[in-house]
């Protein structure tokens, strides 16, 4: 019997390191964004601080929203930040973007 189980022992380890190198192999080849967190990481948060306050379903709740809202915020400035910086390239201002102090308005013409 104890044999068989160190036999399992070896066999799950040797599974577990073969998944690892996989996985550390692999590493390199995914693409890295930095984003914030979305609703897996701001919900396991929300969990651990409800836990706390003995809600933790709730906390859960709460910060996979606000994650979710977070990451929507961060994507929709990443797009408009985009949609500028493609306008300033084609050489189009940014109709939107307050007038310089030092240029005279269009109806302060000399007479």
């Amino acid at each position: 019997m104890a044999a068989s189980s160190s036999r399992t022992v070896l066999s799950r380890g040797r599974c577990l390191l073969a998944s690892a190198a996989l996985l550390c192999g692999l590493a390199p080849a995914l693409p890295a964004a930095a984003e914030p967190g979305g609703c897996l990481k701001y919900g396991a948060a929300g969990a651990v601080g409800g836990h706390l306050a003995h809600h933790g379903v709730l906390g859960a709740a709460g910060g996979c929203a606000t994650g979710m809202y977070v990451r929507h915020r961060y994507r929709k400035q990443q797009r408009q930040d985009a949609k500028d910086a493609a306008a300033y390239r084609r050489g189009e201002t940014n109709p939107n973007a307050a007038p310089d102090a030092n240029m005279p308005a269009a109806t302060d013409a000399p007479h």
